[in-house]
């Protein structure tokens, strides 16, 4: 890795707060709006192009950037720090070059102010859990056998797991790449809510804020909360309003209870 190094001890904790403040903005914004992409997709957003590259570009410093400020901690080389970043890359090298892969998308586009916006947020996000990790965080070998990390890491690889499951059992309705049919989703966790791919990441970065025990991590399952919860009720709008059949006892997002 490279050696050089930054010295950002008065600001970090300015941008670490300011990743708090954007959850807070983001919720707001998302109540009122709904991101124009996927089955919310409409005109009047400027000018687009394909999902499937917006996703690669807009996610990808999740990857490249983790690993770009990583590098300039000095705890760079710890045993723990070292696990943490590659549990991160696992769920974005599925994000940012398996999940755009498998879309079946073709033919459709999202706005590009919306891949910018998300762009510039995974720059942010990357430099703050980064530098948490390779820097201002306190990670013995002995973390790797506590309470927090094992709760932790059971959460991250649960969420991760039931994310991507849920994906493929979403793209699985769809016959081809020109499909652009919708239809009711009626397995798994899919019986209970709308979104248990969200469900499912929340869970993740809940594990993810526990196995770090950060604000930095801690930001990062607010702001997860604060961009997919109000997505989530509008998803579960659009199905009541497309469906007539769709099963009114089914939650929004929380088995049971939302």
């Amino acid at each position: 890795m490279p050696t050089f190094e930054i010295h950002d001890e008065a600001w970090y904790p300015w941008i670490l707060g300011g990743l708090f403040a954007l959850s807070l903005v983001t919720y707001w914004a998302c109540d009122r709006i709904t991101a124009p992409y996927g089955r919310h997709v409409k005109r009047g957003w400027g000018p687009a192009w394909g999902v499937r590259e917006c996703w690669i570009v807009m996610e990808s410093p999740a990857l490249w950037a983790m690993v770009l400020f990583y590098s300039m901690g000095e705890q760079k080389l710890g045993r723990v720090p070292l696990i943490l970043l590659r549990l991160h890359q696992v769920h974005y090298f599925n994000r940012v070059l398996i999940y755009p892969m498998r879309m079946k998308v073709r033919g459709k586009g999202m706005p590009i102010i919306v891949a910018a916006c998300a762009f510039a947020f995974n720059i942010l996000n990357s430099y703050v859990q980064a530098r948490w990790l390779s820097n201002y965080g306190s990670y013995p070998d002995s973390w790797l056998t506590s309470p927090k990390f094992i709760l932790g890491a059971t959460l991250f690889g649960l969420g991760f797991l039931g994310n991507f499951w849920s994906d493929s059992y979403l793209f699985s309705l769809r016959a081809d790449e020109d499909d652009r049919s919708y239809k009711i989703p009626k397995a798994g966790l899919f019986k209970f809510i709308t979104c248990p791919n969200y469900f499912s990441e929340m869970v993740e970065w809940l594990g993810w804020a526990i196995m770090t025990w950060s604000p930095a991590g801690l930001a990062f399952f607010i702001y997860t909360i604060a961009n997919l919860a109000p997505r989530a009720v509008s998803n579960h709008q659009w199905y009541l309003s497309k469906f007539n059949d769709y099963p009114k006892e089914r939650r929004i997002l929380i088995p049971f209870v939302y």
